[in-house]
């Protein structure tokens, strides 16, 4: 592995004091945060391009505090607010040392420790820097020996400067069925702070990432753009504070509202990571980094490959039985499907899961529907050689359940007062290990009885919102939602750690809970139980800003389509659906035979094409924000095959397109062109160079002319090296 200066004091050293005005780099291969500390107080002083001479960082650049403290001048946001044992509320911390090391080949970490000279309070700031994608990772971890406990009131896991000439902000928010629609601001003098206060299912109405672009409007391609996450699934806050001076203030972590902690001596408290990035040429880069990123360190199995997979919720809900089940899993077998997933309902005896009402914590098969078991049903799919998924919601619990009528104290509640239900449910309470066990237990035992299960769908259908804890004492009721999250996490570990093989779907309602924290234990996630495909669309491309297609679920369903009502082509549908992970919630007994023709061919392509779209790289071309064309495409790192997806939104009378470009090809390579996806009867679209070959030159610079016409109407294209 190349060594890389980090100290920059002529001899590089493992762990060490540093003199007054010395600097602490921290680089990817293009990237480098660089720090400096002066009369033992550590500063930002650059963030940005790799420079090839840093030692004029020593007196110039900026000087920014790396992690600010609450009572000692700082009249903004502080990453730290800490009141002391004996009741002082300030905190000063001095630099102690740094640390260097490469845990694996391509990995740097750097830590380094501060100090409060008048306490034994310790913070120890952490950042790992990814060489390869251009990433940094960065938490930090609080430790003290103070005589009584120290209240924690703001507890960042980063904090990052700027000083630029403009900032615009582009971030994601929705709801159920709108999931991560993308918003860009300008940043003005005060406070912009994007946070979640749900608890459970957090990134609902907000997401804790975020595109921030310096010195002007970004564009794909083009512009200084930071890409920022934070991996963790409980409440988050992303605050931006931008000064008189042009300077702009970053502040990220788990969200302090009603969360003051009492760290007791000797306790570690420990923040989730903040994820960043940095590039000069646009966000399209920064979802490139993040992408590249994930399939290597921040996703279970992220560079194998994903199960096609038929899901029977749309079909039945929670009305089927034996000879319904074995009927679709049948159909799947026939349409070409890797696994069956059952969905909601299979469970609950003295509680049966008919509805909504019932059922949930009661993890035994229902009788009544499944006579025969789950193994049962394994076996089906095993003779129809497909693979057996299934669904769960271990978190939650009804009050119609045996066991809320065991453990009523199990779920979170505030004494004295009624429960607040939400979709007739409870949220179990996972600060309390004995809760965390009995989660990990049902899924477990669930797995362990049917060791043939090859998938598991991991939903979550609430928030938290009367939060309270029959497990912490009264004076740590604050807790709860940073234990929630950290009990949460336990149990993913524990479960991950026990069946390593098994696949798992994250899923909270659709895109409720979409993190790094969750998903480093999930092989993909459902981002909107929205399935119309052209909002899909929409919902898509918000989420591959930062989330690559090898763990992004995109299913095939009916039309009408059940959520939106609309009425899209089979193609289309398809189409928008080869984007991910491919899947269908429509069933094909209810298809007509030219429909099932096309649907067993388009599988078949997709499982053709389907290592490009998991391994390649991502480029977004035409924005469906922007018009009503739409199309991006994915090409593999070493640019030999690409895949080109192209929609039309709407249609207008008399409107003219341009010829469509390429992106990420090679110039100089010649490239055959090749439909997929063409429906029975009808023409292809890139007429008549379909079959014909073109350099990545002249289809980046010229393109080629997609005759889309009508609503909804769509084109795919395979591009093969000659």
């Amino acid at each position: 592995m190349l060594k890389r200066t980090f100290i920059l004091i002529g001899l590089v050293l493992s762990f060490c004091s540093l003199p007054a005005q010395e600097l602490i780099q921290i680089t990817t291969r293009n990237t480098a945060l660089v720090f400096r500390v002066a009369n033992q107080s550590l500063r930002q002083v650059y963030y940005g391009p790799r420079l090839a001479d840093t030692d004029v960082l020593q007196k110039q650049g900026n000087n920014f505090p790396a992690y600010s403290t609450y009572g000692m001048g700082e009249q903004n946001e502080v990453a730290l607010h800490a009141v002391h044992a004996d009741g002082n509320t300030s905190t000063l911390l001095n630099f102690e040392n740094v640390k260097q090391e490469s845990p694996e080949p391509g990995i740097t970490l750097t830590t380094i420790s501060l100090k409060d000279p008048l306490y034994p309070f310790q913070v120890k700031l952490f950042y790992k820097a990814y060489e390869e994608s251009d990433l940094i990772e960065q938490w930090t971890i609080y430790q003290h020996t103070e005589k009584k406990p120290v209240t924690l009131y703001q507890f960042a896991s980063a904090q990052l400067s700027f000083k630029s000439s403009s900032y615009r902000l582009t971030h994601f928010a929705g709801d159920w069925a709108g999931e991560c629609n993308m918003s860009e601001v300008e940043l003005t003098e005060g406070i912009k702070v994007i946070d979640s206060k749900l608890g459970t299912r957090a990134t609902f109405f907000a997401h804790p990432m975020c595109l921030l672009s310096l010195n002007g409007r970004m564009t794909e391609d083009n512009g200084e753009v930071i890409g920022m996450a934070l991996a963790w699934p409980a409440n988050f806050k992303l605050e931006f504070e931008k000064n008189n001076n042009q300077e702009l203030r970053v502040l990220a972590g788990m969200n302090p509202y009603a969360s003051h902690y009492k760290l007791k001596k000797g306790d570690v408290f420990q923040t989730p990571s903040f994820l960043y990035t940095y590039s000069t040429k646009g966000n399209g880069q920064v979802s490139r980094n993040f992408h590249r990123w994930a399939r290597k360190y921040g996703l279970r199995h992220g560079e194998n490959s994903r199960y096609t997979l038929m899901n029977n919720w749309e079909a039945t809900y929670f009305n089927f039985n034996e000879p319904k089940l074995k009927s679709i899993i049948e159909d799947a077998a026939g349409m070409g499907f890797e696994l069956f997933l059952l969905d909601d309902g299979w469970f609950g005896q003295k509680h049966p899961r008919n509805n909504d009402d019932a059922g949930l914590g009661d993890w035994v098969v229902n009788k009544e529907k499944l006579p025969n078991g789950l193994g049962w049903l394994v076996k089906q799919c095993t003779d129809n050689d497909i693979k057996f998924g299934i669904w769960v919601e271990p978190e939650m619990v009804n009050p119609q359940s045996e066991l809320f009528e065991k453990h009523p104290d199990w779920v979170i509640q505030q004494p004295g007062r009624e429960h607040i239900l939400f979709r007739r449910q409870l949220v179990l309470d996972l600060s309390n290990p004995e809760v965390q066990e009995f989660v990990y237990k049902s899924v477990h035992d669930i797995l362990k009885d049917n060791p043939q299960i090859a998938f598991v769908k991991w939903d979550c259908n609430r928030a938290v919102t009367n939060p309270g804890s029959t497990y912490l004492p009264a004076d740590e009721q604050s807790h709860i939602w940073i234990e929630y999250g950290r009990g949460l996490l336990n149990v993913f570990k524990k479960v991950r750690d026990s069946h390593p093989d098994v696949h798992f779907m994250l899923c909270s309602g659709g895109g409720g809970r979409l993190d790094y924290g969750s998903l480093r234990y999930f092989e993909e996630y459902w981002p909107s139980d929205n399935t119309d495909a052209l909002q899909r669309i929409l919902i898509q491309w918000g989420n591959s800003q930062f989330f690559p297609s090898i763990a992004m679920c995109c299913h095939v369903s009916a039309s009408p389509n059940h959520q939106t009502g609309r009425t899209t082509p089979l193609k289309f549908r398809f189409d928008v659906a080869m984007q991910g992970a491919l899947g269908m919630d429509l069933q094909p007994s209810t298809m007509n035979e030219k429909e099932v023709i096309f649907a067993k061919e388009a599988i078949k392509t997709y499982e053709s094409i389907r290592n490009i779209v998991f391994t390649g790289d991502l480029y977004r071309i035409l924005s469906p924000y922007e018009g009503n064309r739409t199309s991006m495409m994915y090409v593999l790192p070493d640019k030999s095959r690409a895949v080109f997806y192209a929609y039309q939104l709407k249609s207008h009378i008399g409107e003219v397109s341009a010829p469509m470009r390429f992106k990420g090809l090679s110039p100089d390579k010649k490239y055959n062109v090749k439909e997929l996806n063409i429906y029975p009867g009808s023409r292809a679209a890139t007429g008549s160079a379909n079959g014909q070959s073109f350099s990545g030159d002249f289809l980046m610079n010229q393109g080629l002319p997609i005759g889309l016409s009508g609503d909804y109407s769509s084109a795919v294209i395979e591009l093969e090296q000659q």
